[in-house]
């Protein structure tokens, strides 16, 4: 069943995780993954409490979250907070006085998701019990909603059985629909901090490639460092998935 489009404009990067699947059933209007949702207006608001979100999961640092705080009313709000690394080390690099290009802000995005495997783990094995807990409408964020988020949708799909293409295809779209900051990065050029706020294959590779030097595959992974094992998956797929009963 085609998920019908969100007209969601603010956030940018808001969208159903089941709208781009198609091998496997994921449950329309249970999950969705966004940018921050601290700048919500009225009928931003309108639109996401249309949706029945009812829970937030939220992997912004500290300091993000508190910075822009969640403006949608009535939701429980969980912080599973991985702070953005990547920031800092540009930012000394840039104080410092290097100039960096786009090789380098790849070379660091790659690291960045290495650390969300060697690093992070923690926050995604919470991440995955929320959603074991209950099936109530969610939405997942970070800032950006591109790389903490990314990854975790990669890995939601994955554990409901989408192929890696599809993986991929939902990871790449944020480079259609993030509306990129208002501000300038000072010290990067215009087409390196492009670089910056999109997503490209290397990224979302690099963290696989970690999981498989240290974990031995993907399901591995989510098995032994993230706590989702067959009866994990299962129920996932029963409050997620094709054992969900369709009430979209």
């Amino acid at each position: 069943m085609a998920v019908p489009p969100l007209s969601i404009t603010n956030p940018s990067n808001f969208r159903d995780l089941a709208a781009n699947v198609r091998s496997v059933r994921v449950r329309p209007h249970r999950l969705f993954r966004s940018d921050h949702l601290g700048a919500l207006d009225a009928d931003d608001v309108r639109q996401i409490r249309a949706l029945g979100v009812r829970r937030v999961l939220d992997f912004r640092g500290v300091h993000e979250r508190t910075s822009a705080m969640c403006a949608l009313p009535d939701v429980a709000v969980h912080s599973l907070a991985i702070e953005p690394t990547i920031v800092q080390v540009l930012a000394e690099l840039t104080a410092a006085g290097h100039r960096l290009g786009e090789a380098d802000v790849v070379r660091h995005m790659q690291d960045t998701y290495r650390g969300f495997v060697r690093r992070s783990s923690p926050q995604f094995a919470r991440f995955f019990a929320l959603l074991l807990a209950s099936d109530d409408p969610t939405v997942f964020h970070c800032t950006a909603g591109k790389d903490r988020t990314g990854f975790a949708a990669a890995l939601v799909l994955h554990a409901l059985g989408a192929g890696p293409d599809e993986v991929m295809h939902d990871y790449l779209l944020t480079n259609e629909r993030l509306k990129p900051p208002a501000f300038v990065w000072k010290g990067l050029e215009p087409h390196v901090a492009r670089v910056l706020w999109g997503v490209q294959p290397e990224f979302l590779q690099a963290a696989f490639d970690a999981i498989e030097e240290d974990h031995g595959g993907l399901d591995r992974y989510l098995r032994d460092a993230l706590g989702v094992g067959p009866r994990e998956r299962d129920r996932l797929h029963a409050l997620y998935g094709a054992g969900a009963p369709d009430q979209s």
